[in-house]
């Protein structure tokens, strides 16, 4: 491989971060793109219900101090891959954060096998469910 060239989990995490430059939720940017055979199925990042308006909008319907307007970038890349018929089991994810845990039950259940990801943040219960489940955690820094 040529020096100047990136390797590919560098390539699609680069990739989930220029998809996270669409979010609409000022308080965290995130991007995800769900791969399988170095092809992307499926994106998607933090945003408001569709259709409705967007929290740089109108702002932050908060709890417990993180913002639940938002659909999170994985849940998103998941159900676009749905309503538009793509098949993402043994796929890999790339995450510029780590998953929240609900995100994490949403990527085992569609048979996600590898989550890559930028940032460590919030919940330690993935190591512990990944390793019970067979999915691989793999922290790409930039």
């Amino acid at each position: 491989m040529s020096e100047n060239r990136t390797s590919w989990d560098n390539y699609f995490m680069k990739i989930a971060e220029d998809v996270a430059t669409r979010s609409t939720c000022d308080r965290k940017y995130v991007g995800a793109v769900i791969v399988r055979d170095k092809m992307i199925l499926s994106t998607g990042y933090n945003g408001s219900i569709r259709g409705l308006p967007h929290c740089d909008e109108v702002g932050h319907e908060m709890e417990n101090g993180h913002c639940v307007r938002t659909v999170h970038a994985e849940a998103n890349a998941i159900v676009q891959a749905a309503k538009n018929g793509v098949t993402i089991g043994d796929s890999d994810i790339y995450v510029t954060a780590s998953p929240c845990y609900n995100c994490f039950k949403l990527i085992a259940n569609a048979g996600i096998t590898r989550i890559f990801y930028g940032e460590l943040y919030r919940d330690e219960r993935i190591k512990t469910h990944a390793k019970e489940a067979g999915i691989e955690l793999i922290h790409l820094s930039s």
